[in-house]
């Protein structure tokens, strides 16, 4: 028998075993099912904000109400042309690892740029905000360590702490400062470090941590332990979206002293890769021993050369004026569904969940809005809890009021068929 037969026979066993699984998941309803695939993007105009054309759909326009752009900074021209400009200049990609010769000049400013944004006094970034979170809690975790978390924290934080295999883990409820008070009490005399990690804005719902309290709480009890209380925050969907300035939940609630901040460049910032804002020593410590970080190649030169114009943007009169048209858009969007009679969870971030909860009707109306041109994101169990289904809608400043009224209208046509 031949290697590649035998590859073959080997293989078939793997299809099957793995068939059943993606059969179960059909059966209960919680596939993803096929990617929808965009084949072009139509501009915006004065009334209608941009356009997508997707495989199989022929020449149907689509609305999108998904998107993670914030601000719309994927599509800005002065973004566009400096991530060309770079990538003429310094080609398509860096060629190494950060410690062998892939640490360009650009990876250096923008770092510098967002902590100074952060009001920290280093940063570094690495390939996705998923390996930021990967890339931070492993190397802080040790076997002297306990890890406190929210229990809708993001499935980032979660496989991290599964990497870190801390000396305890340990959940308190949604939100909860009073139960994540009395983790802390309990956590007292068991282990030297504790990390307390929480997401600043919750991405499937939209709501966001009382980081004011959650840092106090982390100062109050940092003394009990010989290395303190470290707080964590992932504030991905916040940074650039929230906050009168856009410096995302840590601003909007105003907390004073959250140790380590990671953020995306690729949400609010429109384009790709992650990064954590700290102290110099603990900055100095992840370049050291962060596996994500060393033995990945960082974002390309151009990449973040497009980030450094968008955050330059972001902190600006011009970046100001995005924000307030977002939080506009926003509550029109939410006010909206509110008179329509749908259930929100209200809030003033981009993020507006429609709440369903039940699957199949919420694949009936993800189906319904695809048929009418609008992309939202439907969210069942488990990538939220059974009784939570939603449908995620995500407003950006590169909408109009022609789309979001566009949008409601579709959902009024469903609510209207029962």
């Amino acid at each position: 028998m031949s290697t590649t037969e035998t590859q073959s026979a080997t293989i078939e066993k793997l299809n099957s075993a793995l068939q059943i699984e993606l059969d179960e998941l059909q059966s209960a309803g919680t596939s993803k099912g096929a990617e929808k695939v965009i084949t072009k993007v139509i501009p915006a105009t004065d009334t209608k904000g941009p356009r997508f054309l997707l495989e199989g759909y022929g020449q149907q326009e689509f609305l999108k109400m998904n998107s993670n752009s914030y601000l719309g900074m994927s599509l800005n021209k002065e973004v566009i042309a400096a991530e060309e400009k770079a990538g003429a200049e310094f080609g398509a990609g860096p060629g190494a690892v950060r410690f062998i010769s892939g640490s360009y000049k650009a990876h250096i400013d923008l770092e510098n740029k967002l902590a100074d944004f952060h009001g920290r006094p280093a940063g570094m970034i690495f390939s996705s905000a998923y390996t930021t979170v990967m890339g931070v809690l492993a190397p802080l975790t040790t076997k002297e360590t306990t890890v406190i978390s929210d229990e809708l924290n993001h499935n980032c934080i979660i496989n991290a702490m599964r990497l870190s295999r801390p000396k305890a883990k340990t959940i308190y409820k949604h939100l909860d400062m009073v139960e994540l008070e009395q983790r802390l009490k309990d956590t007292i005399g068991t282990c030297k470090r504790v990390l307390v990690v929480t997401d600043g804005i919750f991405s499937m719902r939209g709501d966001y941590a009382p980081l004011d309290e959650f840092a106090e709480l982390c100062r109050k009890y940092s003394g009990e332990f010989e290395d303190g209380v470290i707080s964590v925050v992932d504030d991905s969907h916040g940074v650039g979206a929230f906050g009168k300035t856009g410096r995302g939940t840590e601003e909007y609630t105003n907390a004073q002293g959250i140790d380590i901040l990671v953020a995306t460049l690729g949400k609010a910032l429109g384009v790709n890769g992650g990064y954590v804002v700290s102290s110099e020593t603990v900055i100095g410590y992840l370049r050291e021993k962060a596996p994500m970080y060393i033995y990945s190649n960082p974002i390309t030169v151009s990449e973040a050369s497009a980030a450094h114009k968008s955050l330059e943007i972001l902190d600006s009169p011009e970046g100001i004026r995005l924000l307030e048209r977002l939080l506009a858009l926003t509550k029109r969007f939410e006010q909206g569904l509110i008179s329509l009679g749908y259930e929100v969870i209200e809030s003033e971030h981009p993020v507006v969940p429609l709440m369903v909860r039940d699957t199949e009707r919420t694949a009936k109306l993800v189906e319904f809005l695809v048929e009418n041109g609008v992309l939202g994101t439907g969210l069942n169990f488990p990538v939220v809890p059974q009784g939570d289904e939603e449908i995620r809608f995500q407003v950006s400043a590169e909408h109009t009021e022609f789309d979001i009224d566009y949008a409601l209208d579709v959902l009024k046509q469903f609510r209207d068929l029962g």
